[in-house]
């Protein structure tokens, strides 16, 4: 309980990271996200290790290069993925780009610690009860994703793909948060290869330990490993493009001192959530990879989907599309319940 209870706080916190974006005032989208990813990959990440791990640099070498590459490998195409869902979000809104973008980690991620660690098993024997039920729930999640999509697609063709669309349409956009979630599931995988499920050791976690470390820091030593592993492509990416388009300049506005806070909430809020999920995942075992990652990333959608709302993104679209994205996020809750009845199996 304690493991599942960790993981709706950790969603519930990552549903509002990117509510803060929507204050941010004359910043291009290099510049507002340039700076979030800059704070929340590398300089929280960084402070936060180096804070609160005792020896935290002897950790890493006794972690030893090649587990820190193979993690590199999934954290790098997180972080690609991590830019992707910025941009969704600023093409189809918070709640579209929220749904689709985790539902689409959610089918995805619930599957790969079968295909890392091996199917379930009771007794010798593949358990065919549970992955059964787990397929049951991941299809109508899945169901749920088509529902939100309809619903955009419908809001798009009401509003005529106005100027809020930046010129790219709202199919465009919901292809970004597909290909966007695909790529974040590289941040279970590292997860899963810092824990080694196959051999029962956790290795981040030991590494921590054999510091004089409590335990639970081996949570925020896998965090800062795949947050940093992801930086490694986006913010030279962002660099360059503020190179590219000019748009050092655009940090000077009057807002500036606002963005700045804005843009630095939003990392501290992603980078918590990811370490209390990280810990509640260790919390629930064996489980922690494939229940513990649906309730995370369903709760989050349920929270951006509320925000969005609140926040005026559907005023004025038909009902048709209200009444698909309400349909998709209960069978994204539903798909979520058949997932923990059937790890309860």
């Amino acid at each position: 309980m304690i493991g599942i209870l960790l993981a709706i706080s950790a969603g519930a916190m990552l549903g509002f990271w990117a509510m803060p974006e929507k204050y941010i005032k004359n910043y291009s989208f290099e510049n507002a996200w340039g700076l979030c990813y800059l704070f929340m990959l590398w300089i929280i990440p960084s402070i936060v290790a180096f804070f609160m791990i005792d020896g935290f640099s002897e950790v890493l070498s006794d972690i030893g290069s090649p587990v820190l590459l193979k993690m590199l490998i999934p954290g790098f195409l997180w972080g690609i993925g991590m830019m992707l869902w910025g941009k969704a979000i600023n093409y189809i809104g918070m709640s579209l780009g929220f749904s689709i973008f985790i539902g689409t980690i959610i089918v995805v991620g619930s599957l790969l610690p079968w295909i890392l660690s091996g199917l379930p098993s009771g007794e010798g024997a593949i358990d065919s009860g549970k992955i059964s039920t787990i397929l049951v729930g991941i299809v109508i999640i899945t169901a749920g994703i088509v529902f939100n999509g309809r619903a955009g697609i419908l809001r798009a063709a009401a509003e005529g793909e106005k100027e809020s669309l930046k010129g790219t349409s709202m199919l465009m956009g919901i292809i970004i948060a597909v290909v966007g979630g695909i790529l974040c599931t590289g941040f279970n995988v590292a997860l899963e290869i810092g824990i080694d499920g196959q051999a029962a050791k956790n290795i981040v976690g030991d590494a921590v330990v054999a510091q004089g470390n409590s335990e639970w820091l081996g949570a925020v030593a896998n965090m800062f490993i795949v947050y940093v592993s992801g930086g490694v492509f986006v913010v030279p990416f962002f660099i360059i493009m503020l190179s590219k388009k000019k748009l050092w300049g655009g940090f000077k506005v009057p807002e500036a001192g606002k963005n700045i806070s804005m843009t630095g909430l939003m990392a501290v809020l992603n980078f918590t959530a990811s370490i209390i999920f990280a810990y509640s995942s260790f919390v629930l075992g064996e489980d922690g990879g494939t229940i513990g990652y649906a309730i995370y990333n369903t709760l989050s959608v349920v929270v951006a989907v509320v925000a969005g709302i609140v926040t005026k993104e559907w005023v004025g679209s038909p009902t048709k599309a209200k009444t698909s994205l309400y349909l998709g996020l209960a069978s994204m809750i539903i798909g979520v319940v058949v997932i923990a009845l059937g790890n309860g199996m």
